[in-house]
């Protein structure tokens, strides 16, 4: 019967120490409810309209939209820069015969 007392013993402090110990380490990290607001770290963030000429101070949803803009715009202005010069054959001929 001693034997069990002491295994109980020994199960019982093993258990109380273990959820000492996680809630010691659980007390150390910090947890952010959802009322967090953002980053407060460095400069406000401003909206691109606010400050055109400095992307940094952009707020990141906008710097995100002005890039994929951009990009779209020099994607399809080189796209009609290069086959503004291609015309249809068809075209071509229509125009000959009509001489």
């Amino acid at each position: 019967m001693a034997v069990w007392t002491g295994a109980a013993r020994q199960s019982a402090y093993l258990v109380r120490r273990s959820s000492l110990k996680t809630a010691s380490s659980a007390s150390l990290i910090h947890r952010r409810g959802l009322a967090g607001g953002g980053d407060h770290q460095g400069p406000p963030k401003v909206n691109f309209w606010q400050d055109p000429l400095h992307p940094s101070r952009w707020k990141e949803e906008h710097f995100v939209i002005v890039s994929l803009a951009g990009w779209g715009l020099l994607f399809y202005g080189g796209y009609k820069y290069f086959t503004k010069g291609k015309k249809n054959k068809e075209d071509q001929k229509v125009g000959e015969k009509s001489h």
